[in-house]
């Protein structure tokens, strides 16, 4: 879960909506890991106790609503795997200054090939882990040489001079939206990590995975906060992450920077695309058979997408996030379903905890709240 948050439309996003806000993102970022917390804490505790995927456990509390589920859920996961492949062509201009349209064409062919050839995909779940370090490393540096007004960031974690719904929602989005977090809590279940006795462990692993993206958000907000604080008018450029770093860090920084954002959205439109159609796949068997050809082809749509838009990709990075973060309300919605009607024994007889109910319809009733107020903003990005 934590590896498909920290993708290129988590450093696009931070890295804009920071250089837009300035200190006051930091209120953002933490409501943003508070109802985060809530969020994965209720999906995963539902998913994972109940022993079953979320669109299966839908459609047995609601006739229908699993397959509303994977149909929203599948939307989402084409939105972000657009933003995914802007994302490498973010990477390959900034590493090698190759065409965007290019760029993207070219890692959507590379994408594909990994994923058919398992060696390929194996190899390069250990150079993310690398790759993963390596950004790590490099955002704490930009951090530190940067120099960024910390003093003023805490005063406005709890006292912002403004307050960005579309920030807001976007990275919660980011994090928790679309598909991300069902990816999380069906990879629990496929491990048998599931049912009443091994609550307590879903519920540490989800809180885990969150606050490993929260740390990762304040790093690189921090980094680009000194940056702009500075100074520098990243958003001048097409490419803002690249731009800061290369402020921070010079040319090898820039380099640096492109060969992890390459790395990182080329694993991220591998991730979101067999999540995606692990949604629709347990419908028939016969989808279950040919997923791998659902999966290529679900690259292949969202390639064409991309050159067909004409959207710049930093833009389509900054949608993706936000119009996840508006589908989130109706999945979660639909899990607390599940969790408040326990008389089914959908959960195994599990007393779904009441205090983790209300916090979840807490925290449900700010995401409606937050995905309506930021509409038109989210219009005004598209225009």
């Amino acid at each position: 879960m934590a590896t498909s948050a920290i993708g290129p439309g988590f450093i696009t996003q931070t890295t804009n909506f920071t250089a837009q806000l300035g200190a006051a993102f930091a209120f953002a970022i933490l409501v943003s890991i508070l109802v985060d917390i809530a969020v994965q804490l209720n999906i995963w505790r539902v998913v994972g106790v109940a022993g079953t995927r979320a669109q299966d456990l839908a459609n047995k509390v609601l006739p229908g609503a699993g397959y509303l589920l994977a149909a929203l859920i599948v939307f989402g996961g084409l939105v972000f795997n657009v933003g995914n492949i802007a994302g490498t062509a973010l990477g390959l201009d900034a590493l090698i200054g190759l065409d965007v349209k290019i760029g993207g064409a070219v890692s959507a062919v590379i994408a594909i090939a990994i994923f058919l050839i398992k060696r390929a995909g194996a190899a390069m779940d250990r150079i993310i882990i690398v790759f993963g370090v390596l950004m790590i490393a490099m955002t704490l540096y930009v951090a530190l040489v940067s120099d960024p007004p910390v003093g003023e960031a805490l005063r406005q974690s709890v006292l912002p001079d403004e307050i960005g719904f579309v920030a807001i929602v976007t990275i919660i989005g980011g994090t928790v939206g679309g598909y991300i977090t069902y990816a999380g809590a069906h990879r629990l279940v496929d491990a048998g990590i599931s049912g009443p006795e091994n609550s307590r462990a879903i519920a540490r692993a989800s809180v885990i995975g969150i606050i490993v993206t929260g740390v990762m958000r304040v790093l690189l907000f921090l980094a680009v906060l000194g940056v702009v604080t500075g100074g520098a008018a990243i958003l001048e450029s097409t490419n803002p992450p690249a731009e800061a770093f290369s402020q921070a860090a010079g040319e090898a920084g820039l380099r640096l920077f492109g060969l992890i954002m390459w790395a990182a959205a080329i694993s991220s439109v591998i991730g979101a695309s067999y999540t995606s159609i692990s949604f629709v796949a347990t419908f028939s068997p016969r989808l279950t058979r040919n997923r791998g050809w659902l999966v290529a082809g679900f690259i292949v749509i969202s390639m064409v997408i991309y050159l067909v838009l004409g959207q710049a990709p930093a833009t389509l990075l900054i949608l993706a996030g936000a119009l996840n973060g508006l589908i989130l309300p109706v999945g979660m919605g639909i899990m607390l379903w599940v969790a408040a009607r326990r008389s089914r024994d959908l959960l195994h007889g599990y007393r779904y905890p009441l205090w983790l109910l209300l916090l979840g319809v807490l925290a449900w009733l700010l995401t409606v709240y937050i995905a309506v107020q930021s509409l038109s903003g989210i219009a005004a990005l598209w225009e």
